[in-house]
């Protein structure tokens, strides 16, 4: 029986992922190309296009067997039209994604959050592929969050659901975010968040090992900050505790809400792994209901910065066995 092919998109600040699979999940071929964000991103999806037609040539793929495109993008998403409210990384402002990106390729188009598209990815080839209901959250520059209910990507009213880096955390006060907002959990728990809580507590501990690394690098890291607790720098473990006590407290409200099988923990800062879920698990069992505790575990995701072109596959997949009424 001949393949037939989905296509996954991940668009980024500075490059866009791509990748070909199999409608059954098999990776064909995975590359990346950069993102051109001179006015305002215009030529980004027909870079795509040319870089897609360019691979189907060499793969032997035939358009009449790609059954269609996902493409997942960083900002406010309007899946109904197909647009991008705003992008602020690409310059995209109320763009009508799906509709030009279907035209220039010549299949159909959806589009979707990136957060939402990696929750996706971690589902149906990731740390979550034992789960139907799964919570996501993204720990990078902002925290990101995705949310998997029986199989399906909740989106809520105006596809906002999932926007769990906005829960405020720190109320009447606490660090601007870019949402316009203060207080944000990714304020104070995204990788950001850390290095601007590490550098507030090393003006009170200059004798720490997180003091010297911060004053002797240009820019302190999420990393330097778990790196030093691993060499039992006090003032650094407390900075790690207090961030997590923050997400643990965040995952466990979601959790009362939404009591999900698995919470998924991605983004850059997973990289840390034990270190991180330690405290994160303390802190999520304190605030969380005991039922809803006891029927959730904690992963690392798998897929690192896969899980979107996965998740994007993997949307196209569904929106194509859904129009053919599987």
């Amino acid at each position: 029986m001949k393949d037939t092919y989905v296509l996954g998109i991940d668009v980024g600040g500075t490059s866009v992922k791509l990748a070909v699979f199999t409608e059954q999940g098999k990776l064909v071929e995975k590359w990346s190309i950069p993102t051109n964000t001179d006015n305002n991103g215009e030529h980004v999806l027909e870079d795509i296009s040319h870089s897609v037609k360019d691979i189907w040539n060499k793969k032997n793929i035939e358009l009449r067997d790609v059954k269609g495109a996902g493409i997942g993008v960083p900002g406010f998403v309007d899946m109904k039209r197909g647009t991008i409210d705003f992008a602020v990384n690409i310059g995209w402002k109320d763009y009508p994604v799906a509709s030009v990106l279907s035209e220039q390729l010549g299949i159909p188009v959806v589009v979707d959050n990136d957060a939402n598209l990696a929750a996706a990815g971690e589902y149906w080839r990731g740390a979550a592929t034992d789960a139907e209901d799964v919570l996501l959250l993204t720990l990078g520059t902002g925290v990101g969050g995705g949310v998997i209910v029986k199989g399906d990507i909740l989106h809520g009213t105006s596809g906002m659901a999932g926007e769990i880096g906005h829960v405020t955390m720190v109320p009447n006060g606490g660090a601007s975010c870019n949402c316009g907002k203060t207080g944000c959990l990714e304020t104070v728990a995204s990788a950001t968040g850390m290095v601007r809580l590490a550098e507030k507590a090393v003006e009170n501990h200059t004798e720490s090992m997180l003091y010297k690394k911060w004053t002797g690098s240009d820019d302190l890291t999420a990393k330097d900050i778990f790196d030093c607790a691993a060499e039992e720098d006090e003032t650094a473990r407390k900075v790690i505790d207090t961030a997590m006590s923050y997400l643990g407290m965040a995952a466990a409200n979601a959790a009362n809400v939404l009591n999900p099988e698995k919470i998924v923990i991605g983004g850059g800062v997973s990289a840390a792994g034990e270190a991180l879920l330690q405290p994160l698990r303390y802190y999520y069992a304190k605030h969380a209901l005991p039922k809803v505790e006891r029927h959730s575990t904690f992963a690392i995701a798998k897929l690192g910065n896969d899980a979107g072109i996965a998740g994007a596959a993997w949307l196209a997949k569904t929106h194509a066995n859904n129009a053919d009424g599987l």
